[in-house]
């Protein structure tokens, strides 16, 4: 797959599975057998379990919004660095402790796909887990 097309899809994912909270598209986007690996040391193996995983993210954040700030590809590898923004409106798979704070929070984070036929097999997402709880927790 070309270069460009391994961008697109990548892109694909966080603007439809992140922004939009289209998670009906997960298996258009990702094998059916795919991994994705969190920075925490999780993983995610399958749609389904990808699928809960976004859900219950976006489930305390459903305004979710990821800005990529730098794309690059390379064979079947594509680098996103990006930027995501939420308010802290419910509860989440992340801070199950937490009450929703309201709080406006930020974060900055790098994914990393590799791509075979056409679809995302594999995945590492690295981000501030911690900044993004630190700014929960911050005079809650």
């Amino acid at each position: 797959m070309p270069t460009e097309e391994n961008k697109a899809l990548a892109c694909r994912h966080l603007e439809e599975n992140w922004n939009s909270g289209n998670l009906a598209s997960v298996e258009e986007i990702f094998a059916t057998d795919c991994i994705f690996h969190f920075a925490n040391g999780g993983m995610a193996c399958g749609i389904e379990e990808l699928r809960r995983g976004i859900a219950g993210f976006r489930t305390g954040f459903p305004d979710t919004r990821i800005t990529i700030e730098d794309i690059f590809a390379e064979g079947n590898k594509v680098v996103i660095h990006f930027t995501g923004h939420a308010t802290h409106t419910g509860e989440t798979t992340i801070a199950p402790h937490l009450p929703p704070t309201g709080k406006p929070v930020r974060w900055l984070g790098i994914e990393i796909h590799h791509i075979k036929d056409g679809k995302i097999v594999e995945s590492w997402r690295h981000w501030d887990r911690l900044g993004l709880l630190q700014q929960l927790e911050a005079n809650s």
